[in-house]
């Protein structure tokens, strides 16, 4: 089996930064020499944004490292690397997986230390606690916009009113179907949100029931509401 290389990772966003590419190149060929590697194989993207997640340069490594050819990435820095903290932690898991030491010089993180997997751990915290945040102010966003009216979604074409009463009927699925002119799985669905009414209602009459129990036995007492058609009686 031949001798895995150790893959050297540089980029610059525009043609017009030569000058830092050559300087990311000259650091990263001194560490090299300084730590004896002599079966380093360099890959640079050049006039590459950073937001792109897929380079040819990055591409052609990554195969590499998923074929097992590579025992060691090395770049000049996250930014240079990585889109993202979310990039990043993705990468260090295709590193992890593959057995690949990850080495950032500019941080100074090296995977292979106690230090380089305590900062890979918090990378990976952040990269939840970003996920979370974000799917968080996504649900509030769609509650804010639901109890505004909007209407979040596909438009639903089936007629509700028709289909609940039907299903109140007893009458089947398919004869529904036929009648209210739409899917078996739009028949399925309006009974299911039913279901899900009837057992919110439920949940809630119950709720307001136990309330009203715990302040009865409080010594709270409540007028009794005339119903709208039984008038009140004049004393």
């Amino acid at each position: 089996m031949s001798e895995k290389k150790v893959a050297c990772y540089a980029r610059v966003s525009t043609d017009l930064q030569q000058g830092g590419l050559e300087s990311q190149m000259r650091v990263l060929k001194t560490y090299c020499d300084q730590n004896y590697i002599k079966n380093a194989e360099f890959y640079q993207d050049e006039g590459i944004s950073g937001t792109k997640s897929s380079r040819p340069a990055l591409d052609r490594m990554m195969a590499a490292v998923e074929a097992g050819e590579v025992s060691t990435v090395i770049v000049y820095s996250f930014s240079r690397f990585a889109r993202s903290t979310t990039h990043l932690l993705n990468a260090l898991q295709v590193f992890k997986k593959n057995g690949v030491q990850f080495v950032s010089l500019t941080e100074k993180i090296d995977t292979n230390t106690a230090v380089g997997v305590a900062i890979f751990s918090i990378l990976a915290s952040i990269s939840q606690l970003e996920r979370d945040l974000i799917a968080d102010r996504v649900k509030i966003g769609l509650a804010n916009a639901r109890a505004k009216g909007k209407l979040i979604g596909r438009k639903k074409m089936r007629d509700s009113d028709l289909i609940r009463k039907l299903l109140k009927a007893g009458m089947s699925y398919r004869n529904i179907s036929a009648v209210a002119k739409c899917s078996h799985g739009s028949v399925s669905a309006e009974r299911a949100a039913m279901k899900r009414e009837e057992a919110e209602l439920k949940a809630k009459l119950a709720a307001q029931a136990e309330a009203e129990k715990e302040l009865q036995a409080l010594g709270a007492n409540f007028p009794e509401i005339p119903s709208a058609d039984k008038p009140s009686v004049a004393s």
